[in-house]
């Protein structure tokens, strides 16, 4: 909007014809801060849109706020947060190295391109910035928890159980990272300890359906079927994307845990509840 009425504005300051005389425009002088203030508005306004999941609104917004206030790296922040958002990695990554040429220190910037690599399954890279950030922000919970999901990706199960353990120690309520030294110790055969890890993630999680459907597969693998049938009903009849391999698979479960969830969701009385909310998917 502040580009239409300048371009209008400047449209009204042009003289009037003289005979013989070359016409110009008077010349528009902008305020480079009230230009950058109303970049910030645009900014501010295309965060509330995008909690609101108007992402191409929003969008709109940090596209013209990143030209209003090119210098300010939280704008740049947003937009690759935003287009990171449409899975458009590369162009993300872009706009985070610009908010990153401007703070090379911002911890969320660092992190985030971190995030942007490792959805490009580029993990040494992704390795990287979340070590770079982490050496501004070393007790970051979520951080380290990315981190060890790098190093899990990579196969290097010792190396994510540390970075987790890390993780756990900074937040001991930062139940994902109590989840993934589950998924860690059942893709290494120990199913007991997994038990054990998830139990303490659905305890601290409220009951968070990742960990309680670990804990009813490997219940299901042990013999107690009445069990791990009561939790996956309840499980997805809550949230029925836990009921797709593909789904668990992109949550980085490992290939022992997808086979046993495989022979876990064929069960009649979990296909049942899964035709019951119109899923024909879990079956991948």
């Amino acid at each position: 909007m502040l580009i239409s009425i300048l371009a209008i504005c400047s449209l009204w300051g042009i003289a009037s014809p003289v005979s013989a005389q070359a016409l110009f425009p008077h010349v528009l002088h902008l305020d480079q801060r009230e230009l950058e203030k109303q970049g910030l508005i645009l900014a501010q306004e295309a965060a509330e849109l995008a909690q609101i999941r108007q992402f191409e609104f929003a969008l709109t917004r940090a596209r013209l706020a990143s030209r209003l206030a090119p210098k300010n790296e939280k704008v740049w922040f947003l937009l690759g947060s935003l287009f990171l958002q449409k899975q458009e990695l590369d162009t993300a990554i872009n706009s985070f190295k610009k908010a990153q040429s401007i703070n090379p220190r911002n911890t969320d910037v660092l992190f985030a391109l971190g995030s942007a690599h490792f959805q490009q399954k580029k993990y040494d890279k992704a390795i990287a910035y979340y070590k770079l950030g982490l050496k501004f922000k070393p007790d970051d919970a979520e951080g380290l928890f990315d981190l060890g999901n790098g190093y899990y990706m990579l196969g290097r199960f010792s190396d994510a159980i540390a970075q987790y353990n890390k993780s756990i120690s900074s937040n001991n309520q930062f139940w994902p990272s109590i989840n993934n030294v589950g998924l860690v110790m059942y893709e290494k055969g120990d199913t007991n300890g997994a038990i054990e890890k998830w139990k303490l993630a659905v305890d601290i999680g409220k009951n968070a359906p990742e960990p309680l459907l670990a804990l009813a597969v490997a219940f299901y693998m042990k013999g107690n079927y009445h069990q791990a049938i009561n939790i996956g009903k309840k499980v997805l009849g809550t949230d029925v994307r836990y009921a797709n391999p593909k789904f668990l698979k992109e949550n980085l479960w490992g290939e022992r845990l997808l086979n046993d969830t495989r022979r876990f969701l064929k069960l009649p009385p979990i296909q049942n509840i899964v035709q019951q909310i119109g899923n024909t998917t879990y079956a991948n």
